[in-house]
């Protein structure tokens, strides 16, 4: 489980295809007690360490993931929110996250506020209930407020930090992100649904 606040990024070192998933190395100067078998939430998608190495890690993302995700089209030098398990004894800064990507949205605008970027998102087909103003969304395993939502779209604010920390620096109009709706309204939904 994750909270949501990315801790940095970290850079794509190399891609490789493995069976039908693929192999993903990654490099970042927080794994110093990761250890393989640990999970580690990257860009939203929680992946397991198979090997650490100097300051690198090995993980393997299945076809499920890859259909998911944008991670079909990742490419060695691109850049990746990473996230550590969150501890019994850490705060809860943003809200649960799984890094079970559902979707992945297109950015369909970036504006340029006085004091952040507003970004429009394509809203997937199957998430519309769960994508609720001032609504909790999981964007690159950032745990952001939708500020917006027409029928087909949603935007959320991101303030300097938040992008200068991740890799929605480097995101322009046309890119795709990773979608993770809000757990406790899904099991909300669910409960409703059985009675």
């Amino acid at each position: 489980m994750y909270t949501g606040i990315a801790e940095t990024s970290g850079e794509v070192t190399a891609v490789e295809s493995a069976g039908e998933g693929r192999r993903i190395q990654i490099r970042a100067d927080i794994f110093d007690d990761i250890e393989a078998g640990d999970s580690i939430c990257v860009s939203g998608v929680c992946l397991t360490a198979e090997t650490v190495t100097d300051g690198a890690i090995s993980c393997f993302a299945a076809a499920e993931t890859l259909e998911r995700s944008w991670f079909s089209d990742l490419e060695s030098g691109d850049h990746v929110n990473l996230e550590r398990p969150l501890q019994p004894d850490d705060r809860m800064g943003g809200h649960i996250v799984e890094g079970h990507v559902e979707a992945s949205g297109e950015i369909l605008d970036i504006s340029e506020l006085e004091e952040g970027w507003d970004f429009v998102i394509s809203k997937p087909s199957g998430l519309d209930s769960y994508i609720v103003e001032k609504g909790y969304i999981t964007i690159e395993g950032m745990s952001l407020t939708v500020t917006d939502v027409d029928a087909d779209r949603f935007s959320v604010t991101i303030i300097p930090e938040t992008h200068n920390r991740s890799n929605l620096s480097e995101k322009d109009e046309g890119d795709n992100v990773n979608l993770e709706t809000d757990v406790v309204a899904r099991y909300v939904e669910g409960m409703v649904q059985k009675s």
